[in-house]
């Protein structure tokens, strides 16, 4: 099985307006291919598929949050763009559960054809408020692993309370390979508001990595969540005050343009 793998790096968030503020955690993330995840389940004795390990995942954390299989809910949302995987790997980048507990604020669906092109990205995003939403870009121009890819949608679901609706997100990625790299940009009519980045090195997924990621990255999923009230803390004391809440769109996937590069 050489799909599934697991990422060392960290994560970067950069404010520009219309206060400065800056963060930085260490954080590691697997990308699991979907296919293999019982698989995975059954070899490694810190890693489960839907029990309680030191290291889980869970279907009821993504997709329709019902429990149910990911792999028909991603290519249900593809058959509505158009786009069929003829069985091509389906593979999502996340936080695993950590002694039961994870938040996600952003998972990420590769989405290749059995050719082995990329088709699409999902980015599943979820506030601290339940709730989820996702974005669904079909890619125009087929890459390989290492290529750079460069998709945009403009928001429509509500994250973080100090960050007005009307704005765009720009990401710049790469299919994952031995580097991990994800850059998101999000903007407004008067420019670039904020700058945030994902970058790991791959390892491989078996016990022993998942042994020193746990030594290395303590509660990793926990702080996560910690941090951002956190950060959302300092926010505050800048001066920043929270925005209204809208209703999530209807439609729980926004089902985005192609754009190519």
């Amino acid at each position: 099985m050489t799909g599934s793998c697991l990422y060392l790096g960290s994560v970067v968030h950069q404010r520009l307006r219309p206060r400065r503020h800056a963060l930085r955690y260490r954080v590691f993330s697997l990308l699991l291919d979907l296919d293999e995840i019982p698989a995975l389940a059954r070899r490694m004795r810190l890693f489960s598929h839907n029990r309680f390990n030191l290291f889980a995942f869970a279907d009821r954390d993504h997709g329709a949050r019902d429990g149910s299989a990911l792999r028909p809910f991603v290519e249900a949302a593809l058959a509505r763009a158009g786009i069929a995987l003829e069985g091509g790997a389906i593979r999502i980048l996340c936080f695993p559960r950590m002694l039961g507990y994870v938040f996600n604020p952003l998972s990420i669906y590769f989405c290749h054809h059995r050719d082995g092109s990329l088709r699409a990205v999902l980015y599943e995003v979820r506030n601290t408020f339940g709730q989820m939403h996702s974005y669904l870009i079909p890619v125009g121009a087929v890459g390989a692993s290492g290529e750079v890819l460069r998709q945009s949608c403009e928001k429509s679901f509500y994250v973080s309370p100090f960050m007005a609706m009307e704005c765009r997100y720009e990401f710049r990625l790469a299919v994952p390979g031995e580097r991990l790299a994800v850059t998101i940009r999000q903007t407004d009519a008067e420019g670039p508001i904020l700058h945030a980045s994902l970058e790991g090195r791959r390892a491989t997924l078996d016990d022993r990595a998942l042994a020193g990621a746990f030594l290395r990255y303590p509660l990793m999923t926990l702080k996560v969540i910690a941090g951002i009230h956190w950060e959302a803390a300092k926010l505050w004391r800048k001066g920043l005050r929270p925005l209204p809440r809208p209703a999530p769109p209807a439609d729980s996937i926004t089902i985005c343009a192609a754009v190519d590069p």
